[in-house]
């Protein structure tokens, strides 16, 4: 199923969690040293290990997981990364799966995915205090929303999320962390927006069928 061509009577509901659960998780496990790498430049280094930990936690429950409908299923994997990932990047990317469950129907449309992608980006922002622009995981998340609001393909949403997040590169973080390090962050790129676009791209390519 393609979701570039997902219109308002396509649904998601063929797409096999399991399958997305374990891929997301073999993408982080094969970019936690980049992450860790990224991290260890402007922030505390631990960020791919963390990423690894909680995204091997949810494959762990990924029966349990499969068994819920959609919304349930990504409150659950919300609470089970924020309990397993830890420091600031548990709580920001289990708001994103917790807020996203709580919009998403069960059998979404591109319109609803869209519109639920949109409140779980809004409630990612209020949990970091944050905004675009300011060097975190936000400064991929909005482009990718932006690109499915435009009715891009999979392969563009993908291509939106790498280049955004290689724009974080000369920005100066304003928040989290690096920020303590001032004109010093620029040059970076933030792992948290790295590994934001690892798992868009994961995540979208299951569902254009190309995994």
């Amino acid at each position: 199923m393609s979701l570039g061509t997902l219109d308002k009577t396509g649904t998601m509901n063929k797409v096999d969690l399991k399958t997305l659960i374990s891929v997301a998780a073999d993408t982080i496990a094969a970019h936690a040293e980049e992450l860790t790498s990224l991290d260890q430049a402007i922030g505390d280094g631990d960020h791919g290990l963390n990423m690894k930990r909680g995204f091997e936690a949810v494959r762990a429950e990924a029966d349990t997981f499969a068994t819920k409908p959609l919304p349930d299923a990504l409150k659950a994997i919300g609470t089970k990364l924020v309990m397993t990932v830890g420091g600031a990047s548990g709580p920001l990317f289990g708001t994103l799966f917790m807020a996203l469950g709580k919009e998403i129907s069960a059998e979404p449309d591109r319109a609803n995915l869209t519109a639920a992608f949109g409140k779980a980006i809004e409630a990612v922002a209020a949990r970091g205090k944050s905004q675009v622009g300011q060097k975190t995981m936000l400064d991929v998340l909005q482009p990718v929303h932006d690109a499915l609001l435009q009715g891009k393909t999979g392969p563009e949403i993908t291509d939106a999320a790498d280049s955004a997040a290689a724009a974080t590169v000369p920005m100066k973080a304003l928040r989290g962390r690096a920020s303590f390090l001032g004109d010093r962050s620029i040059g970076h790129m933030d792992a948290g927006a790295r590994s934001t676009a690892l798992l868009v791209r994961a995540v979208t390519e299951i569902i254009e069928g190309q995994a």
